[in-house]
Parts: C-alpha cells; sequence; structure tokens
C-alpha cells in the first residue's frame, strides 16, 4: 500500500533533517551517511517531488483533516530544509576557488590553458537533471583491458576523447570501498568523463579485494597499473610522463599512498625498475591515518574492526607487526618530495572524520615543497562526487583547474 500523504512528508523531513545535521555516533554512521548523502545531493530533485506532491494533494484532496494541515507543514519544513541544502551545496564553487587560490596563488588562473569563463563556473542545471545518465556522446570508453595477469580484479577501462589526441595529461582513478568491495564503473565518472571531455586521458582500474587478497595487494596492484599506464597509454593518446592519482575513501588512501611512495622496491615485487611515481594528487575524502598513530579513536577504532581483520594477514596484528601498517599510511609516509596535493573532504562525512583530513594537511604542509590545497565542504558527506549533483559539479571543474595548472607547471619545467 502506497504510503499517505503525512507519512511520504514525515519520512522526507525525517531525511533532510538528517542531511542538516547528522549525529556522529559510530553506531549508525553507516545508515546515516546514506541517508543524509542522497538527500544532500538530490536535494534540488527531492525539493521538486516535494513541491510535486504537495502540489498534487492538494489538488485531488484539499485541506480536509488535522492530517492534511499536519501533511503541509511538513511540506512546508522539508522545502525549506531541502533549500537550504541547496543553498551549502552552492557554496562548494566559493570553497574549491579559496582553496586553490590559498595554494596556487590568486593569479593562478591566468596561468591556465584556458580561463574559467562565467559558463566554466556556472552550476550546470541541464548536466545535472539526469544525475544517473551514463553515456557522454563526447567521450570514448574502452573497457575491461588486462593490466596485469589475475582476472576481472586486473581490468582498466580507459576514457579518451572522442576525437583524437595525441600527448595528453592522464588521470589515474582508484575506486574507493574499505579495501574489500567497489568496481571501477561506481565512482569518479563525472570526473574522468569531464576530463576527457577537455582533453584528458583517464584510466580507471580495480584491483584485489580484501580478505581474499590481503594487504599490501591492493597498493601493489595499482602500482602495476602505473606501470601499465608508462608502456602502453601513448597508443590511447595519453602522455605517460604526466599521470595524476585520484580517488575517494579507501581510494583516497590508495591513491594518496601511490605519491607518497613513489619507486618504493617493497611495494613492487618483480617490476622495481618501472618509474611509479605521480605528478600530482588529489584524494577525496581519503583514509590517511591507517597506523592511527594521531591518536585519533575513530582511526584506532577503523585499525581494530577492519584493518587488522579483514584488510591486512591475520598473523600480521597491529601491536607487533606496527611497521607494516605504518609503511601503509600516508599520514606517516609524509616527505619533502610529495607531488602537488588536493584534498578535499566533506565537513559532515559520517564514515572518515574531516580531522583526520585536516590532520594529513597539515603534515603535507609542513614538509612538502610542492602546492597543498585543501577544500572542507560545507555540509558534505561522504561519496558526495558519486553522480552529478550541485557540489560535486563545482568540485569536479575545481580539480579540473589544479590539474591544469599543475600539468601546465610541469611542462613548462620541462620535466
Amino acid at each position: 500500500m502506497k504510503p499517505n500523504f503525512l507519512t511520504r512528508r514525515a519520512v522526507q523531513l525525517g531525511l533532510t533533517a538528517l542531511a542538516l545535521r547528522p549525529p556522529r555516533r559510530r553506531s549508525t554512521s553507516v545508515p546515516v551517511f546514506f541517508g543524509a548523502w542522497l538527500t544532500d545531493e538530490l536535494a534540488p530533485h527531492l525539493l521538486g517531488l516535494t513541491l510535486a506532491d504537495t502540489a498534487q494533494h492538494l489538488a485531488r484532496r484539499g485541506v480536509r483533516t488535522p492530517g492534511d494541515r499536519a501533511g503541509l507543514a511538513l511540506a512546508a519544513l522539508s522545502a525549506a530544509g531541502l533549500g537550504s541544502l541547496i543553498a551549502t551545496a552552492q557554496k562548494a564553487r566559493g570553497e574549491v576557488e579559496t582553496a586553490l587560490t590559498e595554494a596556487l596563488g590568486p593569479d593562478y588562473s591566468a596561468r591556465l590553458a584556458h580561463p574559467p569563463s562565467p559558463r566554466d563556473l556556472a552550476t550546470p542545471w541541464g548536466q545535472l537533471a539526469l544525475p544517473f545518465r551514463g553515456r557522454d556522446p563526447e567521450v570514448v570508453r574502452e573497457r575491461n583491458i588486462p593490466y596485469a595477469p589475475g582476472g576481472k580484479r586486473f581490468l582498466l577501462d580507459v576514457f579518451r576523447p572522442r576525437e583524437p589526441v595525441t600527448g595528453a595529461p592522464v588521470l589515474l582513478q582508484v575506486h574507493g570501498g574499505a579495501w574489500t568491495i567497489g568496481n571501477k564503473d561506481e565512482q569518479g565518472q563525472p570526473l574522468m568523463r569531464h576530463l576527457a571531455r577537455r582533453g584528458w586521458v583517464c584510466v580507471a582500474i580495480n584491483y584485489p579485494l580484501a580478505p581474499t587478497s590481503r594487504w599490501p595487494a591492493h597498493i601493489v596492484a595499482a602500482k602495476r597499473s602505473l606501470a601499465w599506464i608508462r608502456e602502453n597509454i601513448a597508443s590511447y593518446g595519453g602522455d605517460p610522463g604526466f599521470v595524476a592519482v585520484t580517488g575517494g575513501s579507501a581510494g583516497g588512501h590508495l591513491a594518496a599512498l601511490l605519491a607518497l611512495s613513489q619507486n618504493d622496491p617493497a611495494l613492487q615485487p618483480g617490476f622495481t625498475e618501472v618509474d611509479t611515481s605521480v605528478q600530482a594528487c588529489v584524494p577525496h575524502y581519503g583514509v590517511y591515518d591507517i597506523a592511527a598513530t594521531s591518536g585519533a579513536e575513530e582511526s584506532q577504532y577503523r585499525l581494530e574492526s577492519l584493518l587488522a581483520r579483514r584488510v591486512f594477514a591475520a598473523d600480521r596484528d597491529p601491536v607487533n607487526y606496527l611497521d607494516d601498517y605504518i609503511a601503509a599510511s600516508p599520514l606517516d609516509r609524509v616527505s619533502d618530495d610529495a607531488p602537488p596535493f588536493f584534498v578535499i573532504h566533506g565537513k559532515h562525512d559520517s564514515l572518515v572524520p574531516v580531522e583526520e583530513a585536516r590532520e594529513f594537511v597539515d603534515r603535507l604542509r609542513s614538509k612538502s615543497q610542492q602546492p597543498v590545497a585543501y577544500a572542507e565542504l560545507a555540509g558534505a558527506q561522504h561519496a558526495f562526487d558519486v553522480f552529478p549533483s550541485i557540489r560535486s559539479a563545482h568540485v569536479v571543474r575545481g580539480v579540473e583547474r589544479f590539474l591544469d595548472h599543475t600539468y601546465r607547471a610541469w611542462a613548462a619545467n620541462g620535466e
């Protein structure tokens, strides 16, 4: 039976309230994330549905009962809350731009290949109307290319412009999923399609998952994909000399670790001679404190409940093998030869607390010789960039500007 009008409006108001003020309780972090995330990023669509549902109810029944009046009140509160979520999402444009000007300088846009126009900076409402539309006629996607032996977990996709390119900069996308789930089809799509339209070549990879494959299989596979890129990407139009890496959550961890463990022979068994450096890193809502050396309670809980039990080998506990966890921890790998970073995190993240990103950025800025940009997004949950939304549209365009600036600087230095 279809829920009545009052019930529908009550549920929507509850989800809206959850997105506006998500509780920070470990026991409810996963359901809070799902409810708040979808409500937040789909707020314009939900506002439209709320108004349409309310208008339909009024046209059919009018206001006859106390339940009708209560439903209208809840609809009004939901509409106000969803409007607030939309306004907060729009702040991402300014938050990203502030992060870039602080890290790259107030005149950085003058050094871009194409300084952003008002259209580039505007919210692309037409594109956001159908957020789950997958195909882009301007982008060619070549699927399921093996980058190493081992089956479907060692496949990658290449996204490139429909018009052939040569010597294009390359982006490597690493999916998240707590090192245990996920695949290359699920994350990073808005960014890769946008960059491919702008002349980049993008690569999205699968990698082995725990607990079937234990650490460091995940990072070794990511480095093998880099080896494949260096050897093969020119045939797809990419420049093997410039590879930026990005990813979200566990993918953000792997992206950051790739950037901070370049050419580490311990993570390149059988291919130590391959250059596995990256020229830029853009982790989204990443996990950085693997060994819990920061002392944060949430990091310690994650170490004991997930990493030690399911990701690392069962006989490699963090008490007796702490060095293994430190070697896997971007927070403990920061050095003065880190590449340029653009760290992005949501202030309302229920799965990876924003404090972890702040600590990582502080350490990067204390040691790195390269720019470190940091955008902390008001109201944003984990996974805010999985599909096109107001917030993700502004983030995608900001990431493009950061990567374009980094690539131009790299090319100007003749590296």
